[in-house]
């Protein structure tokens, strides 16, 4: 029932800092963990960060942490995913998704199969 739409993305030097959005323009992230995950070309989708149903827990890929912030906002109904010292490698298109239920478990949330919802995605393209 949810519909979750990506904005934001677009091209950036290496360095720069870009945030990206997810709105569920449907439905509601409401007690769901939320999560952004991103695909380069030729290869799978992979997990970059997650947030619990909250905002109280976070948890990041390593490739990103340090460097990537998630938070949301439930009234907004948006998730954001704030983006900085990007690299060339970060280049991906950037999907956001809503996940089964409010339960924040490491090695459950870094796996595609926990999300139920994905928005179309938005593609983030690093210049070097």
């Amino acid at each position: 029932q949810v519909e979750l739409v990506e904005s934001g993305g677009g091209l950036v030097q290496a360095g720069n800092s870009l945030r990206v959005s997810c709105v569920a323009s449907e439905g509601a992230i409401n007690f769901y963990t939320m999560g952004w995950f991103r695909q380069a070309p030729g290869k799978e989708r992979e997990f970059v960060a997650a947030i619990n149903w909250n905002g109280g827990s976070t948890h990041y890929a390593d490739s990103v942490a340090g460097r990537f912030s998630i938070s949301r906002d439930d009234g907004k109904k948006m998730v954001y995913l704030q983006m900085d010292s990007l690299k060339p490698e970060d280049t991906a298109v950037y999907y956001c998704a809503r996940g089964r239920s409010f339960d924040f478990i490491i090695a459950a949330i870094v796996q595609t199969s926990e999300y139920v919802a994905w928005g179309q995605g938005t593609p983030v393209t690093v210049s070097s």
